[in-house]
Order: structure tokens, then C-alpha cells, then sequence
């Protein structure tokens, strides 16, 4: 089947996905740290504070997708909200990485939590409709992989461009702060940046497919409303959805961990020096080009779930070894020139296969759309993706929560030094954490075998709504 959209409204759309990248990449790579280590916060407060803030933004979400999903308005369903998410988005973000200078600690952590809530729930108003476009703006099964593809690829760069971004620019040592990374008039610039880019970033997407708009699924008759709670329990009832939910579950606690234990590693495990972590961060740009190319081309040579599962399996492999590799004594010490650029490889290969294995499943998740309506009779891109949202971002939580109560179970000191915590304690990070991300990533894996949707059974839903 030939496109249905133009290259530049695919792309446009796409850059929308920079403002979800930019929040993620924030909450992943410094939130933690930065109330942690910076602003003095037990880390066991603010793995709490964001794994609520999480719980929170998460019920939200099925209400937020009801809501697009059944919204008349002369600008369709999912528009209004993305214009209206903009400027509240980039100010509740400017203000997470600039609180009130001399909170006392119980003060700073209500602060915290109320602020991280205000952020998720405002990028959900925007990216929760946003993405529930892609089903409708096409119906054909490779497309939506290619359309993905580009919106992830704007996601990964974005959120690393920012990083990256902080990293060189923002959070370098200087006469006060001889770690970069615990500097925080560098975080609270940091913040103005990020706010810039995800307001104009929304404001991009809508109106790069605003044009769309009559084209788009109409909404539900209102008496053919049934309500959130059923339509949810409906939504949930799909098998190959019930695969996808269940593979969230452990693939968002995995990606929790990593997110959260991730820069500890590289400052404390591996040491490397700010520089160093900026040119970590920039090996990812060629790895979301590379899914971008590869994701399509998968999906059509085997299928999504076959691609999905070979990638992930790839990925669990490779992705954890240089860890273990240094347990065993058989990589290069830290410091050694030779030991940046084998992490570097390693890196590239790994996110390569991450963001692959991403974009199939999401992907997935839009032809569970027609799938359902077979069954149902009717379309619910927002709760789809309101209940996979859902499950992401509350197991996401939890992961990062574990994260801070693993830290606390180690003995991680706080205010540390890189090159002067316990060896013991460093060997023990590692220990922990490569065993506990290959379990989840597997269990994920045995889940996701489950999905039924092949590109067969797609096209027969297609043929068969169409004939109704």
C-alpha cells in the first residue's frame, strides 16, 4: 500500500516527540542525582517522591485517553489537548529544576513531589493524544512501523540532545564544583533549555498535522459512550494487548533501573569524567538512526513480534556484559585508554537494539486498535495507549525506586567521590544490578510471545471492518 502521509508531515509529527524525550531523559539521567546528591534529599525520599508522582500520572492517564477518545470539537479529538499541554509543560518543567533556594529537607520533598507531579501529568495531556494519532493516520502495518520509527527517532535524539547538551555544556567542573555533574546552577540552566525546546516541540507537532484533522477517526456517537472503567476492562480484555501490558510490566521495571542506576555507573563504577559521559551520551544519535532504518526493515522481513523478540533477546545479551566482563577482571582498568571506547561499542549496540525493540512494540500496540474494534465495534487509540502508559509508567517506578533502595542496601554513601567509594561497595553495585536487569528483560521477552497479531490477521481485520 503506498504512504498516506507526506514525508513532511511524518516528520513533523515525529518532532512532537522531542518534548517526551527531553521530560524522560531528565527524570532518568539527573532527577535522581540532582535532589540526591546536589540538593541533599535521601535518596530513599526521592525514589519515593518520583515513583508517586509516577502512581499518580499513571491513574490519570486512562481518564486523559477516555477523554481524546471521545472529545467533539471542530479540531477532532487529540489536537486540542496538544495545543493546550504546550505552555503549562515548559513552565512546570522550568520549575522542577529551580525550587525556592534554603527549603528545609521536608519542605524540599513536598516541593518535589508536587512539582514532578504537575510535569507528568501535563506531558501526559500532550503525549497521551499525540500518540494515539498514529492508528489513525494510517491503517497500513509497515507504515506504522516507518511513522514510529521517525517519532522515536526525534524522541532518542531529543532527550539526548538535551543530555548531551547538560552534559558538555551545562554541568562541567569549574574553581567551585570539580564535578561537573553536582553542579547546581548547571542543573537550573539546564532547566530553562529543556522548557524551551518542549514547548516548541508540541507547538511544531500540532501544527504539522493539523492538517490531518479531517481526515482523522471521528469520534463516538455520545450515546455510544460506555464509559472509562468499561472501556478499559474491554481494552484489557484483548489477548495480544494482555501480552504487551504484561511485557511492559517487566521491561519498564528494567528500564527504571537503568535509568536510574545508570549515571551511578558511569560516574562511580566505570568513572568516567563528564567528557567522557557527553560522548556516552552522543554514541546514541547513531544508534536512533540506525533503528530508524532497521525497525521498518525487520517488521518486513519477519514479522513485528518475531523482529520484537530477536532484538530483545540480542539486547539482554549484549547489554549487561561489559559489567559482568569487569567482575571477572577481563576488561581494561578504569582509566586505561583502551577501556572508553569497548564501553562505547557496547553502548551503540545495545541502544541500537533497545530503541528497535521499542518502536515494534509500540507499533504492535497500534494494530491491537483494529483487533479490538472487530470484537468491540469500536476504536480506542487513547485508552490503548492511556493503559500501556499506564503499566510503563508505574512499573518504571518501581524500577527506580528499587534503584534508590538498592543504593541505601549497599551501603552507596552519599556526597561521593568518584574514585573514593569502597571498592566493595562499587563491586556490589555491579553485582546487583547485571543479574537483576537480565531476569526482568527475560521475563518481558517470555510474555511478549504471547501477542497473536501477525501481518495476516491484520490485513483480515482490515477486510473484515471494511466490509461492515
Amino acid at each position: 500500500m503506498a504512504r498516506t502521509l507526506s514525508r513532511t508531515t511524518d516528520v513533523l509529527y515525529g518532532v512532537g516527540a522531542v518534548a517526551f524525550g527531553v521530560k524522560d531523559s531528565g527524570f532518568s539521567f539527573f532527577l535522581l542525582l540532582y535532589y540526591n546528591q546536589v540538593l541533599g534529599l535521601p535518596e530513599a525520599w526521592v525514589g519515593a517522591g518520583i515513583m508517586a508522582a509516577l502512581v499518580v500520572d499513571a491513574l490519570a492517564d486512562p481518564l486523559i485517553g477516555y477523554l481524546s477518545d471521545h472529545l467533539h470539537s471542530r479540531w477532532g479529538r487529540r489536537h486540542p489537548f496538544m495545543y493546550a499541554a504546550a505552555m503549562p509543560v515548559a513552565a512546570s518543567y522550568w520549575l522542577l529544576w529551580n525550587p525556592p533556594a534554603g527549603l528545609p529537607p521536608a519542605r524540599l520533598f513536598a516541593f518535589f513531589v508536587a512539582v514532578a507531579i504537575l510535569v507528568r501529568l501535563c506531558i501526559a495531556v500532550y503525549e497521551i493524544p499525540s500518540a494515539s494519532l498514529v492508528p489513525e493516520l494510517t491503517a497500513e502495518y509497515d507504515e506504522r512501523t516507518s511513522i514510529l520509527s521517525t517519532r522515536f527517532f526525534f524522541g532518542w535524539c531529543g532527550g539526548l540532545g538535551i543530555a548531551l547538551f547538560a552534559y558538555a555544556v551545562l554541568l562541567q567542573p569549574d574553581a567551585t564544583h570539580p564535578v561537573g555533574v553536582l553542579n547546581r546552577e548547571g542543573y537550573q540552566r539546564y532547566g530553562v533549555v529543556a522548557a524551551g525546546v518542549m514547548a516548541v516541540a508540541i507547538l511544531a507537532s500540532a501544527l504539522g498535522t493539523h492538517a490531518r484533522i479531517p481526515y482523522l477517526k471521528p469520534p463516538p456517537g455520545r450515546r455510544q459512550s460506555r464509559g472509562a472503567v468499561r472501556e478499559l476492562r474491554e481494552t484489557l480484555a484483548n489477548r495480544s494487548f494482555l501480552a504487551i501490558f504484561c511485557a511492559g510490566i517487566f521491561a519498564s521495571m528494567a528500564g527504571g533501573l537503568t535509568a536510574a542506576l545508570g549515571i551511578y555507573l558511569n560516574t562511580y563504577f566505570w568513572e568516567l569524567t563528564s567528557t567522557q559521559i557527553s560522548g556516552f551520551v552522543a554514541a546514541a544519535f547513531p544508534a536512533a538512526a540506525l533503528a530508524r532504518v532497521l525497525a521498518p526493515a525487520l517488521a518486513r522481513r519477519f514479522g513485528k513480534k518475531a523482529a520484537a523478540i530477536g532484538v530483545s533477546l540480542a539486547a539482554v545479551g549484549i547489554g549487561p556484559l561489559p559489567i559482568a566482563l569487569r567482575l571477572v577482571g577481563a576488561l581494561p582498568p578504569n582509566g586505561a585508554p583502551a577501556l572508553f571506547p569497548i564501553l562505547l561499542a557496547f553502548t551503540l549496540l545495545t541502544v541500537t537494539l533497545t530503541i528497535v525493540s521499542s518502536i515494534l512494540t509500540a507499533s504492535m500496540v497500534a494494530d491491537v486498535v483494529e483487533d479490538s474494534e472487530v470484537v468491540t465495534g469500536r476504536r480506542a487509540e487513547g485508552l490503548f495507549v492511556a493503559a500501556n502508559s499506564l503499566v510503563q509508567k508505574t512499573t518504571s517506578g518501581v524500577g527506580i525506586l528499587a534503584s534508590s533502595l538498592l543504593l541505601g542496601a549497599i551501603g552507596f554513601p552519599r556526597g561521593a567521590k568518584p574514585g573514593a567509594v569502597d571498592a566493595g561497595v562499587v563491586r556490589r553495585l555491579g553485582l546487583a544490578y547485571a543479574p537483576l536487569l537480565v531476569g526482568l528483560y527475560l521475563a518481558a521477552i517470555a510474555f511478549l510471545a504471547t501477542y497473536r497479531i501477525s501481518r495476516e490477521r491484520h490485513e483480515a481485520n482490515l477486510r473484515l471492518l471494511a466490509a461492515r
